[in-house]
């Protein structure tokens, strides 16, 4: 199945770094790395293990501080934000592993996604689960994500593929315009892969998606644009055939893919 790229808008980067690093004592996992990620682009990091491709994701999302650099968002330094904050002013990220709820169902769990964006503390007389507004939410992030056959299904009795799904789900019904996706198609089969290529190319138009992923033939269908990482640093950045091109990715990494 092919992947039709829409015409990206470069003119609009809704989140960059610049000069990021991340140190550990005398191990640098992230060295001065500068990136945009543009609105209706999807920006593929790629990399062996150990290249920095996480601490970056956990960087531009707050789990962990850089060592130097910076983060903005739009034109806003957020370099200094933590993860609540910058998860309320519109980034989402998923991870490796899946972070559901097994015992709840997918709407259960689509809702409470919703929720930490619609927060009512002082509403504390009247059930989370009766809010309309997060209800709503759920429901639209649950059929974006391609779940609105099975909201009222277990999460844990969910396939591997959708509850990868799942997972996108309740990062949509956060509402974000930044999407940080860690290896989504991790453990896929090749059907499960292209339903999940179809949604991220239904959820290009409408933001900013950094793809880390090892799946090499679904980056090269998906990505507009493609950094390469080797040891905490980029050695390449550009179209996908740029870096399909380049003498040093193809020494460094792609093995002559």
């Amino acid at each position: 199945m092919s992947v039709t790229k829409a015409a990206p808008n470069r003119s609009e980067a809704l989140i960059r770094c610049e000069a990021l690093t991340r140190q550990w004592g005398g191990l640098i996992a992230v060295n001065q790395v500068s990136l945009d990620f543009c609105l209706g682009e999807v920006h593929a990091v790629i990399g062996t293990n150990g290249a920095g491709k996480s601490t970056l994701i956990n960087m531009l999302s707050g789990e962990i501080a850089p060592s130097s650099g910076s983060i903005y968002l739009r034109s806003e330094n957020i370099t200094a934000w933590s993860q609540p904050r910058r998860a309320q002013a519109g980034l989402g990220r998923s991870y490796q592993r899946n972070t559901i709820f097994p015992s709840f169902s997918v709407l259960e769990n689509c809702r409470l996604a919703a929720q930490s964006r619609i927060p009512k503390p002082w509403h504390w007389w009247q059930s989370a689960s009766s809010c309309v507004q997060s209800l709503a939410a759920a429901r639209e992030a649950a059929q974006l994500a391609g779940l609105q056959d099975w909201l009222d299904q277990t999460a844990g009795l969910l396939s591997h593929g959708q509850k990868r799904q799942l997972e996108i789900a309740m990062c949509l019904a956060s509402d974000p315009k930044v999407l940080l996706l860690d290896e989504p198609l991790a453990g896929m089969g090749a059907e499960e892969t292209d339903r999940m290529l179809t949604l991220l190319e239904k959820l290009r138009e409408d933001h900013a998606i950094l793809l880390v992923e090892h799946d090499m033939d679904a980056v090269f269908r998906i990505a507009d644009q493609i950094t390469v990482m080797v040891n905490g640093s980029v050695i390449a950045s550009g179209t996908p055939e740029e870096v399909r091109n380049n003498a040093e990715v193809q020494a460094a990494y792609l093995g002559g893919h």
